[in-house]
């Protein structure tokens, strides 16, 4: 079968990309603005990438095409989903031809949440692999103990990062809803994607979606300290959950009235099921955040039979994920880093977790804030909080339809906007010295940054 892709280069559509590809498909697509890693990968792979939407592929790359997989970037008046429509070519959504031609029949293994899910759906593959049950998986990123951001296998376990952004132009639903999980990991929940949901509640309403499809006997690993969650369960459940959380269960006072989790994980990475000991995890991404994530996959991991011990030691090599906190290089003393944070909550978390991990040296945050939810201002007041522990703030203002000086105002001198991004490079590059570790948060590829900076500042 000839399937092309429209919005081949996405996290998700490349990854199925990569997937038909190794189920013995003939795969081409397109995409606007491909870069690294998905174009890399697919240029890997092999699979042949076209640049633009033009409708002339239907007469060109994709002549013949048994059918065509359409992304959520295509929406309607593009013009070669205009040209599909015209000539009543067969089309579907990725996760619904995933779904048909891979997740069927599978145990899937399902990683929803706000934040977290490429970290959690990397540590979940890793602990399942390690056990020798060679999950397939598909993840919004490049694991680094695999390089690949998807791959097929004939194991009856398949791990996804389940999304809950819309599925395509046709199909309104959030992707995770094909899925249907039999373990269903809820890391957290709230307000994002301000393009497509009006408020919290309409997230919520999706997740409730995610929580029907959960059969009797699957079960539901869920934060037990995100009272968003409750409000989903209160709606209705149906499946076993079990909850994890932060704090060992002797040191709450719970006055939310949320269940206590059966899980706990420390400070110091001791974990706990109802109490009682269970293992510590040493790993070594930092921050509270990834310890949540950890204590996350392992839970599920334990559904499909993995012992928490089992599990504990997968994770004791666990490389993380490319572009998640990910040292890109130094130069002259100074480290630079790549994360994809661009929320508020995942700056901030994010600057926690470097913070704890290396005490000693300035911050200085490199922020583009990109996502369509930062693009439309809907956070921008959250902006100054969340970067409160950077002792310095270069944002990259360019095409931003409000204005970032005055967003970031309450930070003072400490932060500087540009519209011009060789001139961001050069300010960073002449303020920083030996020990600082300067933190690069985008959602896309930023222009090459990362090298930019490292070339500025080897030279500096």
């Amino acid at each position: 079968m000839h399937l092309h892709i429209l919005g081949i280069c996405g996290t998700f559509m490349g990854g199925v990309a990569a997937i038909a590809r190794q189920a013995g498909h003939a795969v081409t697509g397109c995409d606007a603005n491909p870069y690294p890693p998905m174009s890399t990968q697919l240029e890997a792979l092999g699979i042949g990438l076209t640049e633009g939407f033009a409708a002339a592929q239907l007469d060109g790359v994709a002549r013949g095409a048994d059918a065509f997989v359409v992304g959520n970037v295509v929406s309607r008046g593009n013009p070669l989903i205009e040209a599909i429509l015209n000539r009543g070519l067969p089309y579907s959504s990725g996760p619904q031809w995933l779904y048909e031609n891979v997740l069927a029949g599978k145990w899937v293994l399902a990683v929803a949440g706000t934040h977290g899910k490429t970290t959690t759906s990397a540590m979940l593959s890793r602990i399942l692999d390690h056990a020798g049950l060679q999950p397939g998986f598909l993840i919004g990123g490049v694991p680094l103990d695999f390089d690949v951001s998807a791959r097929l296998t004939d194991s009856p376990f398949f791990v996804i990062e389940a999304d809950e952004y819309d599925t395509a132009f046709f199909d309104k639903r959030s992707k995770f809803v094909h899925y249907r999980p039999r373990t269903a990991i809820l890391n957290n929940l709230e307000f994002d994607h301000a393009d497509i949901f009006p408020d919290l509640a309409a997230i919520e309403n999706q997740f409730h979606h995610l929580v029907r499809t959960v059969p009797g006997d699957g079960r539901i690993i869920a934060n037990g300290d995100e009272a968003s969650i409750a409000r989903v369960f209160s709606r209705g459940l149906w499946s076993e959950v079990e909850r994890f959380g932060a704090t060992p269960p002797a040191e709450l006072p719970r006055a939310s009235g949320l269940p206590l989790p059966e899980w706990t994980i420390a400070d110091d990475g001791a974990i706990a099921q109802r109490g009682v000991p269970a293992g510590t995890l040493q790993i070594a991404l930092p921050g509270r955040h990834n310890r949540m994530n950890a204590l996350a996959a392992l839970a599920a991991a334990r559904h499909v039979g993995v012992p928490m011990a089992a599990g504990i030691a997968a994770l004791a090599s666990f490389r993380g994920v490319r572009r998640r906190m990910e040292l890109r290089g130094q130069a002259n003393g100074v480290a630079v880093y790549d994360d994809f944070a661009h929320h508020p909550t995942a700056i901030a978390t994010t600057l926690d977790g470097l913070r704890k991990s290396q005490p000693a040296g300035r911050i200085l945050a490199v922020l583009e804030p990109r996502s369509n939810t930062m693009k439309l201002g809907t956070m921008k007041a959250a902006l100054p909080e969340s970067l409160a522990q950077a002792d310095r703030v270069y944002c990259y203002a360019a095409n931003l339809g409000w204005d970032a000086g005055s967003a970031l105002a309450p930070l003072g001198s400490r932060a500087q906007v540009f519209d011009d991004l060789d001139a961001l490079v050069r300010a960073v590059a002449g303020d920083a010295r030996s020990g600082d570790h300067v933190l690069v948060m985008s959602n896309g590829a930023f222009g090459g940054v990362h090298g930019k900076l490292l070339d500025a500042l080897a030279g500096a």
